[in-house]
């Protein structure tokens, strides 16, 4: 059964991850710091940790580091006004659960760069909320994300459908006792996505999944 979908924003409704370690590999790389696909995979993705680590392991201090996240922010913020696409079938996958099932969106991007990437996509209106780091504490693969976003639509995590795409995403749906779909996409496909409960290839495919959910209930 499912009462409420949750869907994860970068790489999932949108084109981002590849532009987020193309800020992250540009500041990092200015300071000699090499950062690599698999890396930003392994450690961002799967593990859910700051790819300033690799920094901190070149013997960079906190306030060093601060200032990299710093410049790696507006840095992303730059790239993001370039242009921002839809992950395919997310336009259509979203119209067709719009109305039947409540909807929200769980995201580990910044409040400011979030707002940004859906300056033009048309697709907020959607959801019923949007939850940023700003609204909870731990973040993915820690299941607080969604437990939040579960006790805010007063469902029960057992009864959500979350859509994810990295490993850190879907740990953290299923640590928090939900369903959980993954899309995986060409930076995410290589982490262990083995506590999906299916592997599909685009939104569309989840939304087949999840309209049978909600018609089960």
């Amino acid at each position: 059964m499912a009462r409420a979908v949750l869907w994860d924003n970068d790489g999932v409704l949108v084109d981002t991850e590849a532009l987020y370690f193309r800020a992250t590999r540009e500041t990092l790389d200015r300071v000699g710091v090499a950062l690599d696909p698999q890396s930003f995979a392994r450690i961002s993705l799967g593990q859910g940790r700051s790819l300033f680590d690799l920094a901190r392991d070149h013997g960079f201090d906190d306030e060093a580091l601060a200032e990299l996240r710093a410049e790696r922010d507006q840095r992303y913020t730059e790239i993001l006004r370039e242009g921002v696409q839809v992950m395919p079938g997310v336009q259509d996958a979203l119209e067709s659960l719009y109305g039947r099932v409540p909807m929200a969106i769980v995201t580990s991007s910044k409040r400011d760069h979030f707002e940004e990437i859906h300056h033009h996509t048309r697709l907020l209106g959607f959801f019923d909320f949007v939850l940023t780091p700003d609204d909870y504490g731990s973040h993915k693969p820690h299941p607080e994300p969604y437990l939040t976003a579960a006790e805010r639509l007063g469902v029960e995590p057992r009864d959500c459908v979350a859509v994810e795409d990295s490993e850190r995403g879907v740990n953290s749906a299923t640590t928090a006792g939900m369903i959980c779909l993954a899309i995986p996409n060409e930076l995410s496909r290589g982490g262990d996505l083995s506590r999906a409960h299916q592997i599909l290839t685009n939104a569309s495919e989840a939304a087949d999944v999840i309209r049978l959910l909600v018609d089960r209930g």
